[in-house]
């Protein structure tokens, strides 16, 4: 069987002030129908470059080589027929949801435009299927989230809010660009489980763009590793990690942070105190009345000079609201005692 996606000698270059600079430096590869292919390489790679340049939407870019989508080139259609193509047959979740996503208007306003636009979908029955999106990927109340604005949802939903746009006309191919970046590794794991399944129920192949080496262990068949704009090399997953050809490859799986860290002195004084910090908003409830909400309760925190003390948990635990709560900066109402250097930040004396 033919594969569905055919590249053949990807080249994209930009003009530039010593002339055109190559980002992409002839690149071939395939991906197979079904098949969950990645894309791994540092930042500047030409990973997403090389996405973009098979939707045509790299630009200015200069784009030379050959791409066949099932059995078609790519190259040789009209811009009204590679729109008929985008969203419909060839699906792609951006890497930053926050910008990739209409702050204007509500997810379920931009899931049903891609209805409406693909499947001249009424605008009840676009909505109706933005929620039954939205409840597949795992976003709770998704009745109330379809008119929600992407600042109202949280990372993670905003990334589900993407994956249901780009899914709502069962693409053959999606492209997920850094799917998990920025996300917390409870999310990340929960949004992986996610393709894996929706990969597997709808039968899509998948082009999977990261640096993430452990996400490419546990999602992709096979995976190409790209550096300058090259294609390296490209083996089953199993096979680059077991015994990797390229030695940047080797580089690239051997390549782990070390610790560094000097441990603070043993009675250090801290230089921040707090006790008992916390955040109160309110919300409305009812035409008159309000109800509290805590984000944050109850923490106390010490934090020696020259120490580091890191803050983890999953989004909407409350982490960067603490944050702001310590510096003053939250625009709910602040409870507990701060001190900084044994001055109090919470303007309750000493």
């Amino acid at each position: 069987m033919a594969p569905l996606l055919q590249v053949e000698g990807l080249t994209v270059a930009f003009d530039g002030p010593a002339g055109p600079a190559r980002a992409v430096d002839d690149v071939s590869f395939t991906i197979g129908r079904g098949e969950k292919f990645a894309l791994v390489g540092e930042s500047g790679s030409g990973k997403t470059v090389s996405a973009l340049a098979l939707l045509r939407l790299a630009g200015d870019a200069r784009v030379s080589g050959r791409i066949r989508f099932d059995g078609r080139d790519l190259g040789a259609l009209s811009e009204r027929e590679m729109r008929g193509v985008r969203g419909r047959e060839i699906a792609m979740i951006f890497q930053e949801p926050m910008v990739a996503l209409n702050p204007l208007y509500t997810v379920g306003d931009q899931i049903g435009e891609t209805l409406a636009l693909h499947e001249a979908m009424p605008a009840a029955a676009a909505r109706a299927r933005a929620i039954e999106l939205l409840e597949l990927t795992g976003i709770a109340e998704p009745q109330r989230r379809v008119d929600s604005y992407p600042h109202q949802l949280s990372g993670g939903q905003r990334q589900r809010a993407m994956i249901a746009m780009a899914l709502a006309c069962r693409p053959a191919l999606l492209i997920a660009d850094e799917p998990t970046t920025a996300l917390d590794v409870t999310v990340q794991r929960q949004i992986v489980e996610l393709l894996d399944d929706l990969q597997r129920s709808i039968g899509m192949s998948v082009l999977l763009i990261t640096h993430d080496l452990p996400l490419v262990r546990r999602f992709a068949d096979r995976v190409g590793v790209m550096r300058e704009g090259r294609l390296l090399e490209v083996a089953p997953v199993q096979a680059l990690f077991d015994a990797p050809r390229d030695p940047y490859t080797r580089r690239l799986i051997d390549s782990r942070p070390r610790r560094s860290v000097e441990p603070v002195p043993a009675g250090a004084a801290p230089l921040l105190d707090a006790r008992g910090a916390g955040c109160r908003y309110w919300y409305r409830s009812g035409w008159f009345g309000r109800k509290p909400f805590d984000a944050v309760r109850d923490v106390d925190l010490e934090v020696a000079r020259g120490e580091t003390l890191g803050i983890v948990g999953e989004s909407g635990s409350g982490k960067t609201t603490l944050g702001m709560a310590l510096l003053r900066l939250a625009t709910g109402t602040p409870s507990g005692a701060i001190r900084f250097d044994g001055e109090r930040l919470d303007g309750r004396g000493r």
